[in-house]
């Protein structure tokens, strides 16, 4: 089994265009998630996956390997997929890492590999964190002020997710909730990603925005595995102001890398 990590880097973003390209400290936020596949302890082979030329020569001048796609990938998954059938074999490991993920721990990775190794049955894997009382009450504050913010997760006692949401799920009688938030990293056995991008979408995912539901609908086991962000805050780009918002993060707690 091979380990690739694929970062697709899509340029035309609704919300934000250029989005890879924008600068968080100096530096661009593809070669910042790039930099974290390449600290992985696992060996892996990392591929940033765009359809745009000038990210192109952007991440090449860093020294990534990049592969151009077609336009009309309607996701980073499918994005990925395209990539990853060029060089995958039924069994290797694909973690498709989304390019505005700049906070990601290099860790959070490892231990979706190290999973997906010992356990071969695993076809779909993808991490999620328990949140404290005070991440609770800082998770349920935000969401009231961008609903769309933030995904949870429910599972079963062998960790295979029943409901991913974007509302908070379980709801809680007593006031003292138990959350855990799905991180929107995946491990597919190249097999499993050749199957969920042929699904058409579920009515599920159309309504909540989650391609993740799909797998559930088709009955696609996706394993949950919990980790650790050893006192790192969890976070992403979706808009231009959340720039500020990582660099404030990056200032008092340092650089990943």
């Amino acid at each position: 089994m091979q380990n690739f990590i694929i970062i697709p880097a899509r340029r035309d973003s609704t919300r934000f265009p250029n989005k890879p390209l924008a600068i968080i400290n100096k530096k661009t936020m593809i070669e910042r998630v790039w930099q974290i596949a390449q600290h992985t302890q696992q060996p892996q082979t990392t591929l940033i996956a765009t359809d745009c030329e000038q990210i192109k020569a952007h991440t090449d001048a860093f020294g990534a390997r990049t592969i151009l796609t077609t336009k009309n990938c309607s996701s980073g998954t499918d994005r990925a997929y395209e990539v990853a059938k060029q060089f995958c074999q039924p069994n290797d490991l694909v973690l498709v890492l989304q390019g505005d993920a700049v906070l990601t721990p290099p860790w959070i990775l490892d231990a979706l590999i190290e999973a997906c190794q010992t356990y071969p049955t695993i076809q779909i894997a993808t991490p999620m964190i328990r949140l404290n009382a005070e991440q609770a009450a800082q998770f349920i504050q935000h969401k009231q002020a961008h609903p769309s913010a933030g995904t949870t997760v429910v599972f079963d006692t062998d960790h295979h997710a029943l409901y991913f949401s974007k509302a908070v799920i379980p709801f809680s009688r007593t006031n003292q909730p138990v959350i855990h938030r799905h991180i929107g990293v995946y491990a597919y056995r190249f097999k499993s990603l050749e199957q969920f991008v042929q699904l058409p979408p579920s009515s599920l995912e159309m309504i909540e925005g989650l391609e993740q539901l799909r797998a559930l609908a088709a009955n696609l086991p996706i394993k949950m595995i919990s980790v650790n962000y050893q006192g790192r805050t969890h976070g992403s780009v979706d808009y231009p102001e959340d720039i500020a918002i990582v660099e404030h993060i990056i200032a008092n707690e340092g650089e990943l890398i």
